[in-house]
């Protein structure tokens, strides 16, 4: 099994142990010289060691441009034994203390090559530090020792190193090939889990649903990615925080087993999200409970749908009633009514007969509005429809309401705040004006003691979007999840029937119409209209053009927002 190390990086990790090695026995051998009388030449140890330290740069350098590893160990071990037996001869031969650089040399020659080499290195060294001893001994070369030992002495020392050397290259051999099977196992097994890491968090992020990790104190410790675009923030502005101010609801709590609920949770531009959340134990083995998991996906188009269609049935079923009642009410009513003006005429009528006689006509007159309404709701409606400005349709409203309110004067005051100079739509212009005039009418009656209604029309996408915003009273969350169903008005002598006409007008525009309100802080209705594109053509999606009523479709229907949850 071949090592998995890089090569490159030990030979530059052997330079630098190298220059320290150099360093410190530079400063040692300094310091001896100083404090004891020594035979030994100075002068020649120290050049010997300025000189590995110019090799060892020269080696550096080398390092950086050349990519031949192997011949670059080769080459630094045979420069170090050369090195160390020429340290060893200026620091006395047989008396050097310095013949322990040759075991470090073979171990590093275990390390850097193949375990041949380290039998190849122990031979080299062993016949380096032979010559110099022999060399000295017989008085070729200038001796520094002080000892002169007999000739068999000699020769057991030679051997005794020989056998070191041996033992040095076996034993080291033997924990370098050991190191690199661990080394290729240690990677091997790093490999395998970093992929197993990159498969967890790959899975983890891939997941549609979002996914939450915390603490047993609630504190979110792992989020991923569907969970950030479900909740319109980035990780780092949800790690760490708790994960019960995410939500308006309480969250589910772990009993037993797994528990799921459903939460409201609002969104930066304000509108609310419905999630359903599932939670249970993260549970470690032999460590417990270490926190909780949060699952939780979007409810919010679902749980919209639903009210849908339940209004819908509610909408068909007031239709069908009202078709079926209104002709049977109003011939009596108006008989009813007639008869009460022939009876107002009679002179000798007291006060209090004449006091009845006006509740009647009154509540007669309130009855009669409601049958109005109830015919123009059930009735099919005959749509025109053309390419129209929306802005001279809206300023028609709002002008003929400023002088409504002028006469009155109820201290309302009205705004204007226009993105565009033009905006272009395919619509029936008379009923978006009945549209126009039933927020306005709405926005007054919330404003009883004055304030200020603010009309707005900008560019939203491929839509155009009518904001009609008033300071009254707000609305609550239950009151605005049915504002556009039939007999939901909160104003008195109101039939609760003008804004579930507008839905029907909306919805024969296919357009969006929803409420965002709070108690204390007014409320506003929102419209959204297809822009006239080039190349429109003017027709009723189902009819003839321009004079059938205008059919929705499934589709469109649900593309509508009914207030509440599903917009705020």
């Amino acid at each position: 099994m071949q090592s998995m190390f890089d090569e490159r990086l030990w030979l530059a990790w052997l330079v630098k142990v190298r220059i320290l090695i150099l360093t410190f026995l530079l400063g040692i051998e300094l310091a001896i010289s100083r404090l004891t009388p020594t035979p030994l030449s100075l002068r020649l140890f120290v050049n010997a060691i300025l000189l590995w330290y110019a090799i060892s740069i020269f080696y550096v350098l080398l390092l950086s441009f050349w990519r031949e590893y192997r011949i670059q160990a080769v080459l630094q071990l045979l420069t170090d034994l050369a090195l160390v037996s020429l340290v060893v001869y200026a620091t006395g031969g047989v008396d050097s203390s310095f013949n322990f650089l040759y075991p470090l040399v073979i171990i590093v020659a275990c390390i850097l090559l193949p375990r041949v080499w380290a039998y190849l290195t122990a031979a080299l060294a062993f016949i380096l530090y032979g010559t110099v001893l022999e060399l000295t001994y017989f008085a070729i070369i200038p001796s520094y020792s002080t000892t002169h030992p007999e000739l068999k002495a000699l020769q057991a020392i030679i051997f005794v190193n020989l056998f070191a050397y041996l033992a040095v290259s076996y034993l080291a051999g033997l924990l370098a090939n050991k190191l690199r099977q661990v080394d290729v196992k240690l990677k091997h097994t790093s490999g395998a889990l970093e992929n197993l890491q990159a498969l967890h968090e790959n899975i983890i992020q891939s997941i549609t649903g979002g996914l939450i990790t915390t603490g047993l104190d609630g504190h979110i410790t792992l989020v991923n990615t569907a969970a950030q675009k479900l909740l319109e923030r980035s990780e780092d502005d949800l790690l760490g925080q708790s994960v019960t101010q995410l939500f308006l609801d309480p969250l589910p709590h772990v009993d037993s087993g797994p528990a799921h609920g459903e939460v409201r949770w609002v969104a930066p531009n304000g509108y609310r999200k419905t999630f359903r959340v599932l939670v249970s134990a993260l549970a470690v083995p032999e460590r417990g409970t270490l926190g909780f998991v949060y699952t939780f996906d979007d409810l919010t188009e679902v749980r919209r749908l639903e009210r849908e269609v339940r209004m819908q049935d509610r909408l068909a079923a007031v239709g069908r009633l009202a078709a079926a009642i209104a002709h049977e009410i109003r011939n009596p009513l108006t008989s009813i009514a007639g008869s009460v003006t022939m009876l107002s005429g009679i002179p000798d009528l007291g006060d209090e007969h004449r006091q009845l006689l006006q509740i009647v006509t009154r509540e007669s007159e309130r009855l009669n509005g409601i049958i109005t309404d109830f015919l123009a709701y059930s009735r099919g409606r005959q749509y025109r429809f053309a390419k129209v400005d929306l802005l001279p349709l809206l300023e028609d409203t709002l002008t003929l309401l400023e002088h409504r309110l002028a006469a009155q004067n109820v201290g309302i005051r009205i705004e204007r705040k226009y993105g565009v100079r033009e905006a272009w739509a395919s619509a029936d212009g008379d009923k978006l004006k009945q549209v126009f005039w039933n927020f306005c009418e709405n926005a007054v009656r919330a404003m009883a003691k004055g304030g200020t209604l603010t009309v707005s029309l900008e560019s939203n996408g491929d839509d155009w979007q009518i904001n009609f915003a008033d300071t009254g009273p707000g609305m609550s969350q239950q009151l605005i999840e049915k504002i556009f169903e039939p007999f939901q008005s909160q104003f008195e002598g109101g039939t609760g029937l003008g804004l579930a006409i507008v839905y029907q007008i909306v919805q024969a525009h296919e357009g969006k119409v929803w409420a965002r309100s709070k108690l204390g802080q007014g409320s506003v209705f929102v419209l959204r209209l297809r822009r006239f594109a080039v190349g429109t053509t003017l027709t009723a999606p189902h009819g003839d053009p321009a004079l059938q009523p205008h059919s929705v479709s499934l589709e469109a229907t649900s593309a509508v927002a009914v207030g509440g949850r599903a917009r705020g």
